[in-house]
């Protein structure tokens, strides 16, 4: 039995990663302006935070179409995978899920795929993603793997530290009000992921008091797994890291912020994702 992983492009895992479990991604455009992009094909990382910084207008996204995941799905088959679970990005964010599922439908006579709402973005998708390929490299059955995925959705948290509540806004992610507040108080935002929905986490007046938030919130977290540090354009964020193993002992992965969560969250936005142990 071989059962393959597919994720979208919103889950930022470093490509090290993404090769090492044979991952599978289906990226979703970004526009600016006129002119789309295809994430991770047409637009690096690298390339996004560039063309952000001379760019007089904000990023747009777009989740792929079902025609994408199919061609995927069918590709994988003919690799020889018996079954396929993509874990999508929270669907109340995007209808990249949706897209996804209408895909499943189509090929449901060719091969079974199985898709999982990760509740979150970025690596707190990320992380559901890799500790599913993992098992799907034991051997587990496509019920096992779905199961996990599942009960890690349920258990993930993402918080992050953002430097300007600006692209929230504009993206109608966060009301106005807020974000301007924030702006004029020089507030360092915090934003937490629940439920899938993007919340308000909290403020800092500063971004060494916002990110030492962070850390006491993986402390205060009790026993957790799968820890990982997301990051936009950041010069403190090895800094940071290094705090975060003074209170954990396991390994770190750090994955940078791409296109699709960049586009909301803005350059010199740092974050933690990891599972809450049961």
């Amino acid at each position: 039995m071989t059962i393959r992983i597919v994720t979208d492009s919103a889950c930022d895992l470093p490509q090290y990663i993404v090769d090492q479990y044979k991952i599978s991604i289906v990226p979703l455009s970004v526009r600016f302006g006129e002119h789309e992009f295809i994430d991770r094909q047409d637009l690096t990382t690298e390339q996004f935070w560039k063309r952000c910084d001379s760019s007089p207008v904000l990023p747009e996204t777009a989740a792929p179409s079902p025609g994408q995941f199919e061609a995927e799905f069918r590709k994988l088959a003919a690799e020889g995978a018996t079954g396929i679970v993509m874990i999508s990005l929270s669907g109340i964010l995007s209808a990249t899920m949706q897209s996804a599922e209408l895909a499943a439908k189509a090929v449901a006579g060719h091969i079974s795929v199985r898709v999982v709402d990760s509740r979150s973005g970025s690596m707190g998708q990320g992380i559901t993603v890799i500790a599913c390929a993992k098992l799907a490299e034991t051997g587990a059955s496509l019920d096992e793997v779905v199961a996990t995925g599942e009960n890690l959705a349920n258990r993930s948290k993402v918080w992050g530290a953002l430097d300007t509540l600006e692209n929230l806004k504009k993206g109608g992610r966060i009301g106005g009000a807020k974000a301007m507040m924030a702006s004029a108080l020089s507030i360092k935002p915090i934003i937490e992921v629940v439920d899938g929905k993007i919340e308000e986490g909290g403020k800092q007046r500063t971004r060494s008091k916002a990110l030492a938030f962070l850390i006491e919130k993986v402390r205060d977290a009790g026993p957790i797994e799968n820890l990982a540090v997301l990051q936009a354009n950041c010069n403190d964020f090895e800094a940071f890291v290094e705090s975060l193993r003074e209170i954990y002992s396991g390994d770190i992965i750090v994955g940078d912020i791409g296109p699709i969560i960049g586009t909301h969250t803005g350059a010199g936005t740092i974050g933690v994702a990891f599972h809450t142990k049961p």
